[in-house]
């Protein structure tokens, strides 16, 4: 007999051992919870299962009659949009600033005002009254579309880059927020406990402790968001608040898909170089608080 088999062999002798071992009532309720469990996640599953399935036929997504003519449309849309057109490209200069100045200081109002809030509304740092109240208002402002921010802001303060950086900076927040206090959430609270045992002040605390715990993951997050914001402030221009997106949209209702293409070909140019300067910068500044 080879060792394998003499281990299998050992394995189910001591198996059937505490079998018998174990009284029979006990195995039953054992038996029966395991049952139960195993129930209730394939009937869990199951109803998961059906809601995507509902939610592909109300959507109308299984009719493949609907698919006939996409692919051809498509095709005469590419063909009418080659090649791209750039020779307005000295009229962009502002819509590009438009979008980088909206996504630069609606990610930097957001960040700011996210973090206190994002203070509040974690738990065990926060006092408990307000926590309940600064969750609502975070679940507020990221449950609003970016878009509705841009029209409240278009009819608060007229059109325009500004109502932009405030629907950016409310919707970021809201984002934002919700990671920070997460983050704060879990912390180690050891290192901290160590430093007020030797007689260290909160101040301190939150200097030594928390801060050095919590900022490379603000720092990713914020970066996230900024890389978020560029793209978003394109889809502002629909509601009139500029940037490149507002060319976009102008380009398409003239007909002039040669020049939307040259717009969208530059819009994809700014987001790639973004997303390759945030990933710079996110491993430029974690290195160094790291090491």
């Amino acid at each position: 007999m080879s060792a394998d088999s003499r281990m299998i062999n050992a394995d189910l002798t001591v198996f059937t051992t505490a079998i018998k071992r174990t009284p029979q009532p006990e195995l039953l309720s054992i038996l029966a919870q395991n049952r139960f469990r195993s129930s209730r996640q394939a009937l869990g599953l199951s109803m998961v299962c059906a809601i995507i399935v509902a939610a592909f036929i109300y959507a109308g997504a299984l009719e493949l009659n609907r698919y006939a003519d996409a692919l051809p449309t498509l095709i005469t849309l590419l063909g009418d949009a080659l090649p791209p057109d750039f020779s307005r490209w000295h009229k962009w200069g502002k819509p590009l600033l438009d979008t980088l100045a909206m996504s630069v200081v609606g990610t930097v109002l957001g960040a700011l005002a996210a973090m206190p809030l994002g203070a509040l509304a974690a738990r065990g740092i926060g006092p408990a009254l307000l926590r309940g109240p600064i969750l609502l208002l975070l679940n507020t402002l990221r449950a609003i579309p970016g878009l509705v921010w841009g029209i409240v802001f278009v009819a608060a303060v007229g059109f325009g880059p500004l109502p932009g950086i405030f629907a950016l900076a409310c919707h970021s927040t809201g984002m934002i927020g919700k990671f920070c206090a997460e983050i704060l959430e879990h912390v180690d609270p050891a290192p901290g406990a160590a430093l007020r045992s030797q007689g260290v002040s909160e101040i301190g605390v939150l200097r030594f402790s928390v801060w050095p715990q919590i900022l490379p993951r603000l720092i990713d997050v914020t970066l996230y968001r900024f890389e978020h914001n560029v793209r978003a402030a394109t889809t502002l221009g629909v509601v009139g608040a500029g940037g490149l997106g507002l060319e976009i949209i102008t380009a398409f209702h003239l007909f002039e898909y040669r020049e939307a293409l040259a717009l969208i070909m530059v819009l994809l140019a700014l987001v790639t170089l973004i997303n390759l300067l945030g990933a710079w910068l996110r491993a430029h500044l974690l290195g160094r608080l790291q090491s």
